[in-house]
């Protein structure tokens, strides 16, 4: 009987070898075909859908992702509601930029962008992260094989953790949900198609070029002073920090519109935003030595106690001696409700 119950064992043991060495890829497998992918490619085009849900509305952007081998990145992020107001982070090699076109601004920062923390819309990025997370889990449906791993957001502990989605065929993300504490999806990027070894034009990644991407766009002095107060709209902090409005101060520019809100108390701080009739000229590019933050709604530009950032066709300026980095960062990605004014 004894000797019946471990032939018995032994091929029941046998059966799931089989069947495990027969069965669905593992996790080193799958990321030696991604490492594999990323090394034969020479670049690639995708375009992306991003969800946020960090506010009172969802909120929607479109990113068009352009990538040639080895350090030239083009990402281009639009605002359903507004999209001749995109934003771009353009790295060739004379460093990293972030232009607005339509508002004819540029920024120059000395950043290892994007190798300093995680993207959830480049594909080395997210690949990285997962090399990076011994603790990353792994699991395999029908279509895709999906990884959780930790994050590497600088600007950003909230959101600790993320899901990445593979499609099984190609070995290219489709879906990557980035999650807060609880494991609940404040954003989601959806990859709607994906273009390997795409061919790209020498001018793709000049910053010139790019600067003239929306010069159409752009208003004219011709624009009447009754449009520019039509389109002016006050964006308020949904997170102050404990800070409570004390002033609003509206002023009215040569070419626009200025408004300044004073919030007091423990935490201090001033939120200015402008919105200006452009005039389309030889742009110039502002170097900033600080650091590039990723608002959600936008880039932004972090020095000293300032971010400085534009969104909705208008220039945001956040200041406070009083707020940590963290607080200021948090403070100026909650300004993204309207009231119309």
């Amino acid at each position: 009987m004894l000797k019946k119950l471990s032939v018995v064992f032994a091929v029941v043991i046998s059966i799931v070898f089989l069947l495990s060495a027969c069965g669905g890829k593992s996790q080193e497998s799958v990321m030696k075909k991604m490492d594999k992918q990323l090394e034969k490619m020479e670049g690639y085009k995708t375009k992306a859908e991003m969800k946020m849900n960090t506010g009172q509305e969802e909120q929607v952007y479109q990113i068009d992702v352009w990538h040639k081998k080895k350090d030239f990145y083009r990402v281009a992020l639009s605002n359903d509601m507004d999209e001749n107001k995109d934003q771009i982070i353009l790295k060739n090699e004379d460093g990293v930029f972030v232009l607005t076109p339509a508002l004819e601004k540029s920024f120059k920062f000395q950043t290892e962008w994007p190798e300093n923390s995680s993207q959830s819309y480049l594909y080395q990025s997210l690949v990285k992260d997962i090399h990076e997370d011994d603790e990353a889990t792994f699991q395999v449906t029908d279509n895709h094989y999906i990884f959780t791993t930790k994050t590497n957001y600088q600007s950003n502990n909230n959101l600790p953790y993320q899901e990445i989605y593979v499609d099984k065929k190609n070995y290219t993300p489709v879906l990557v949900k980035v999650l807060d504490k609880d494991k609940q999806s404040v954003v989601e990027v959806s990859f709607e198609q994906f273009q390997l070894d795409p061919e790209f034009k020498e001018k793709d990644f000049v910053l010139k070029e790019n600067m003239n991407k929306s010069v159409a766009d752009v208003p004219t002095s011709s624009d009447t002073t009754e449009e520019t107060e039509h389109i002016f709209s006050v964006m308020f902090p949904e997170y102050t920090a404990g800070a409570e409005l004390m002033e609003e101060k509206e002023l009215d520019l040569d070419n626009g519109k200025r408004m300044i809100l004073t919030y007091g108390g423990d935490k201090k701080f001033t939120l200015i935003q402008e919105h200006k009739e452009v005039i389309p000229s030889a742009s110039s590019v502002t170097e900033v030595k600080g650091e590039m933050i990723d608002l959600g709604h936008s880039i932004g530009a972090l020095t000293d106690n300032m971010i400085e950032w534009t969104n909705n066709g208008a220039n945001f300026y956040l200041a406070s001696d009083q707020l940590t980095k963290d607080e200021l960062i948090e403070v100026a990605k909650s300004v993204v409700q309207k009231n119309v004014k």
